[in-house]
């Protein structure tokens, strides 16, 4: 996409509501679409429940949850923590994203399927859990409780454009994350459900990131400005759950989700779709949006390159603690 002519935008500029109006038929459009390739499955399927037991409380032959009956690996656990968590707080998602796009026609239309098919993934992936007793199951509630108690605010609610960057970005943030966390959890059933997870991830983020190419083609300033600032401060919407910080280091040494999967997977493919850094014609602004956007993906680069030094290190190390028994 090459941006080359001026655009006309309503005097005195663009304001959310006239963007959404604008942007109602492409939202129309990549519903239709979305609708015609998005296969339907069913949660249980997914589920060992041959394996399920009884946990203590009310039954007389609950068995209490310890890590040995779990086939998942420590780092699949915590990953799949984290994930099922970020999934947990979809009410919150379902009213930041309403109250932004609307209820009505195309957008509302969208945001109740968009809605519908991400309540599916907290479905399978706790059903999963409890059932395969993968996870501790009183740990996993209370953290559901504190991390649902505080709800969840986006970065990008004072803007439409900010916001639809942001989903482009964070919907196949999501997916590499789930889809890392089932070829990393060791258990051939629980990949299996993610896959089919980040199926309906990466269709999400195709319908988003079309969407914030229209933006482009409509206001490309303000669009650039959007995702200069999305890129540039990005946080996984599960940044606020009890101990993310050390949850999100261990999947970084996992190779569930780091830098250099959050650049190379994540941020490059989306701008490299819609050329980005190729669009010209911009104003003032946007070149040095532009300009920012490339001077910090540089920056980025460098500190991921920097992390897969330390992470090939420490795996030497290991390699050689093993071999030395």
């Amino acid at each position: 996409m090459t941006v080359t002519t001026p655009h006309l935008a309503p005097s005195g500029g663009w304001t959310d509501a006239q963007l959404l109006h604008a942007l109602e038929e492409v939202v129309e459009k990549e519903l239709n679409r979305h609708l015609k390739v998005a296969k339907d499955w069913m949660p249980h399927e997914y589920v060992p429940w041959s394996d399920g037991r009884n946990f203590p409380g009310f039954y007389e032959d609950g068995e209490a949850w310890d890590k040995e009956q779990s086939k998942v690996t420590p780092i699949g656990r915590t990953a799949l923590i984290v994930n099922l968590l970020t999934e947990d707080n979809l009410p919150s998602y379902h009213h930041e994203i309403a109250s932004l796009f609307g209820r009505d026609g195309a957008w509302g239309t969208w945001v109740h399927r968009w809605t519908a098919e991400e309540g599916r993934h907290g479905i399978v992936m706790r059903d999963y859990l409890l059932t395969s007793r993968a996870v501790d199951p009183d740990e996993l509630e209370r953290f559901r409780m504190v991390h649902m108690s505080e709800g969840f605010e986006s970065d990008n609610r004072h803007s439409m454009l900010h916001s639809v960057a942001y989903v482009a970005f964070q919907e196949l943030a999501t997916r590499i994350s789930h889809r890392n966390t089932g070829h990393q959890s060791g258990d051939p059933v629980c990949d299996r459900m993610l896959a089919r997870i980040a199926t309906d991830e990466n269709l999400h983020m195709v319908f988003y990131r079309n969407l914030l190419g229209a933006a482009f083609e409509l206001a490309p300033d303000l669009t650039m400005q959007a995702v200069r600032d999305v890129v540039v401060n990005f946080r996984m919407p599960g940044h606020g759950m009890p101990g993310f910080e050390r949850a999100a280091a261990q999947m970084a040494i996992g190779e569930v989700y780091n830098l250099r999967i959050h650049h190379d997977d994540v941020i490059q493919p989306v701008l490299r779709f819609l050329k980005v850094m190729q669009i010209d014609g911009l104003g003032p602004e946007g070149v040095k949006a532009q300009e920012e956007l490339g001077l910090y993906m540089g920056g980025l680069d460098a500190e991921a390159a920097k992390f897969d030094e330390r992470l090939a290190a420490r795996k030497a190390r290991m390699r050689e603690r093993a071999a030395k028994g």
